[in-house]
């Protein structure tokens, strides 16, 4: 599906007042029936991903996440089963997830005194039963499945679409009769850096003479061209082939 790049600006600006929550995507859908929720999904995103890049820093301060920590413990001990790291995140706007992993670092430094690594705090975020406190897992898990930009859940759905969209490439060419080599195979054969697909028989697209094939689960907006463009695609481009970006649409989380 394509967009003109009017309707997506004008949706883009849209979404700026959205917070990442389950709840956006059905304000989404109101206002933009004439889309696929998938579609919405992907486009918000995007662009919410862009937003957070851009205001992260400020939540990073010391005196603000110490702040929003000691807020949590003086909410929850009014309220125990209150969600208060989840509308903490939207009164800030602030993803859930990421703000459950300042909390998360946060309470471990106190726990035991130093600073906690990736690995343990990426795990407690999978599985916040690992956390010792079930208060503050509650609020972990709350965060995590609330949020549909950031997270484990995210991330876990994100691959599997990703895979779902090479094997229905895979199909499509199959169908048509046409020659070509996966990923898998290329590595075998020895190739360092491999688009998911290259025709053993270039075929003609719109003009071009097309010899990779690059799905992208994901919306394809100016800024995801320039940045395939400048980390994979001309690389490509560099050994003597065009290739061609399939931009898919993430499904609905």
């Amino acid at each position: 599906m394509r967009l003109s790049r009017a309707e997506y600006k004008e949706i883009a600006r849209w979404t700026e007042q959205l917070r990442p929550t389950r709840q956006c995507m059905k304000i989404l859908k109101d206002r933009y029936p004439h889309h696929s929720q998938s579609t919405l999904l992907s486009i918000f995103s995007l662009e919410y991903q862009k937003r957070t890049k851009r205001t992260m820093s400020r939540h990073h301060v010391p005196d603000v996440m110490e702040r929003y920590y000691q807020r949590y413990l003086s909410e929850t001990k009014v309220c125990p089963t209150a969600p208060v790291l989840l509308e903490l995140a939207n009164e800030v706007d602030l993803s859930p997830t990421l703000m459950a992993r300042i909390i998360l670092d946060r309470f471990l430094k106190d726990m035991d005194g130093g600073m906690p690594s990736k690995t343990v705090l990426n795990s407690m975020l999978k599985e916040p039963s690992l956390i010792q406190d079930h208060i503050l897992a509650n609020n972990i898990y709350q965060c995590t499945i609330n949020d549909c930009c950031y997270g484990p859940l995210v991330d876990c759905i994100k691959h599997a679409v990703g895979q779902e969209h090479e094997v229905l490439l895979r199909d499509k060419l199959m169908e048509r009769n046409l020659s070509f080599l996966d990923e898998n195979q290329l590595r075998t054969m020895g190739y360092d850096k491999t688009p998911d697909i290259i025709l053993e028989v270039p075929v003609a697209v719109e003009g071009h003479i097309i010899h990779w094939i690059e799905s992208k689960a994901s919306f394809g907006d100016d800024h995801s061209h320039r940045t395939y463009l400048n980390e994979q695609f001309w690389s490509y481009w560099n050994r003597g082939s065009v290739c061609m970006c399939v931009f898919t649409y993430h499904q609905d989380v």
